[in-house]
């Protein structure tokens, strides 16, 4: 894996969205760990890149999760369109169901709110 966000710009390490989960460097090495195996298992063969392993790159496990799931983000939409049996169906699977996927996922994870 070359792209690491770095053409993204500088990570700075003191600015965060007030919305980002904060994790600690262990938990987003966990994380890391667990994308990298998905994505090895639904797309090609991938690289040694996390820290720690033979061929550490230097960057932070945060910046792995986000590659990573770029990587998986990725290789799902590919199967997409490989397996649909016609773009109507890709783009409904890619389009509308993600989304609807992407929504569930928010909500249940999304703080909630007392008065």
């Amino acid at each position: 894996m070359d792209a690491h966000g770095d053409d993204f710009g500088g990570w700075p390490v003191d600015t965060h969205h007030p919305a980002a989960v904060q994790r600690t460097e262990e938990e987003w090495a966990h994380i890391a760990r667990y994308l990298r195996h998905a994505a090895n298992k639904i797309g090609p063969s991938l690289p040694v890149c996390l820290p720690g392993e033979p061929q550490e790159c230097g960057r932070s496990a945060q910046q792995h999760v986000l590659a990573w799931a770029a990587v998986v983000k990725a290789a799902a939409h590919h199967i997409i369109e490989q397996s649909a049996p016609s773009p109507a169906h890709a783009a409904h699977a890619a389009g509308p169901m993600y989304q609807s996927h992407l929504a569930e996922l928010r909500a249940a994870t999304s703080p909630t709110v007392t008065a």
